[in-house]
């Protein structure tokens, strides 16, 4: 496997087509250079993107929506770039938990018809699926997305999510204890979900207790501007971790 430096010429032109969505050029460098397609791009001039990611985490990268992204995603994948690749260096996510993070509903439909894994573990948030990501960075069309093409829901992501059924399942066949009720209901006011956030409350989870990030309930809803939650959070006597 090809590893190239992010500024080798390279890197940097086939970076510059995939960014623009310039197709042709993509394909012309593709062509040139067997084996690009499933090269490895390390960053080392940057410390907070210091890592090795391949060419479809560059497809996926913050901000994402890049110019024909799809039509990208299935060059590269055809051409031979592994759906599944991994990032070396702090996490190990792959391109879909990106495309998750990013909000970026498009390439999560083409990573999976490429046979991205929809569970693959390795999230920065927990190191769970890219659901979990999706939802730990409120990107909440993504976590839809994510959730209508089959991904396994979770009592965090059901209740941030206000799938209120699904948590009543949980509710009823796994008993949570006091930590899950807690992560869910932060997480069901990180949402906005005001219904599943009464509900686990009267479950007896704790109105203040921090998330993982030291935001309380109501810091989170507020950050999210989901003011009917916070609304009734103040009402409930709900505090700030400020």
């Amino acid at each position: 496997m090809t590893t190239l430096n992010s500024l080798d010429p390279s890197a940097v032109a086939v970076t510059e087509a995939i960014r623009t969505g310039d197709l042709a050029a993509l394909r012309g460098l593709l062509a040139d250079q067997p084996g690009l397609a499933s090269a490895q791009i390390t960053e080392t001039e940057d410390a907070e993107r210091a890592g090795t990611r391949s060419l479809l985490h560059i497809a996926t990268d913050w901000p994402g929506h890049y110019p024909r992204g799809p039509e990208v995603v299935a060059l590269l994948v055809a051409a031979g770039a592994d759906p599944g690749a991994r990032f070396v260096g702090a996490h190990t996510e792959t391109p879909l938990h990106w495309a998750a993070s990013n909000n970026d509903v498009t390439a999560i439909d083409a990573l999976l018809k490429a046979g991205a894994d929809i569970e693959a573990p390795g999230a920065v948030l927990g190191g769970g699926s890219p659901l979990a990501d999706a939802c730990g960075f409120g990107q909440w069309r993504a976590a839809r997305r994510l959730v209508e093409r089959g991904a396994r829901v979770g009592l965090d992501e059901a209740a941030a999510l206000g799938l209120r059924e699904t948590v009543e399942e949980y509710l009823a066949r796994d008993a949570p204890g006091p930590d899950a009720l807690d992560r869910a209901f932060w997480s069901a006011c990180h949402g906005g979900q005001l219904d599943v956030a009464r509900l686990l409350r009267a479950r007896g989870a704790d109105l203040d207790r921090p998330g993982p990030d030291g935001r309380t309930p109501l810091d989170i809803a507020r950050d999210q501007d989901a003011d009917g939650v916070v609304a009734w959070l103040v009402g409930e006597g709900a505090k700030s971790a400020g």
